[in-house]
């Protein structure tokens, strides 16, 4: 009874860490498959990049779901709640645009995608793969405060997501005359950009728990 009721009082940092982890990993291959989706132009290999991205996205919502279990279950926490609230919000948020984008490409039936779409699929790959560093060396708050260079250039590269969908736009107007695939082409552009403002989300979350715990 003594050492069940010590156990509650100790900190979980392991299966916190294995679920940021896994939730990580499940975030890169979202973003690794929504690339392969804007660059492919066979059809069969779209849908199944598609159903690919969906399968993910529920897992993401499965891991998401379970943190929030270990929080309610856990007294003691690797950094605050608060944070790992956040954080874990802000990569949920980033799948979820990632989804929500390969829907609009199907349901708009769009066989070929923009140079500016696939650009900011390509820069979304970049900043989940230095988000999964970074939370992967959350474990480790010795060598996190060495990943700043990661922190900077996923921010940034929010920042260049941003002109390139400002100068999509832009050009849409300016040379597409067709009023629907102009709504078209500016919401898929807009949920992938807005996936790569969800990324800079969760960089600052992780920045701030850094500060935090040094």
């Amino acid at each position: 009874m003594k050492l069940s009721f010590l156990k509650f009082f100790l900190p979980q940092d392991k299966k916190f860490f294995i679920l940021f982890d896994k939730a990580a990993l499940n975030l890169q291959e979202a973003a690794k498959v929504m690339y392969q989706l804007v660059t492919t132009s066979n059809k069969e290999e779209r849908n199944q990049y598609i159903r690919e991205i969906e399968k993910l996205e529920h897992i993401g919502d499965e891991i998401t779901h379970e943190i929030f279990n270990e929080l309610s279950r856990n007294f003691i926490t690797p950094f605050d709640r608060e944070d790992i609230h956040r954080l874990v919000s802000a990569v949920d948020d980033i799948l979820d645009y990632i989804h929500g984008s390969s829907k609009r490409i199907n349901i708009y039936k769009v066989m070929e995608c923009s140079p500016e779409m696939i650009k900011l699929s390509e820069l979304l790959q970049t900043q989940t793969e230095e988000l999964r560093r970074v939370i992967y060396e959350l474990k480790n708050m010795e060598r996190i405060r060495n990943v700043s260079e990661s922190l900077v250039l996923i921010n940034s590269i929010e920042n260049h997501a941003d002109d390139i969908f400002d100068n999509a736009v832009a050009r849409l107007f300016e040379n597409e005359t067709n009023a629907i695939q102009i709504i078209k082409e500016k919401e898929i552009l807009s949920a992938l950009e807005t996936a790569t403002d969800k990324c800079e989300d969760a960089a600052n979350v992780i920045d701030s728990i850094i500060v935090k715990m040094a």
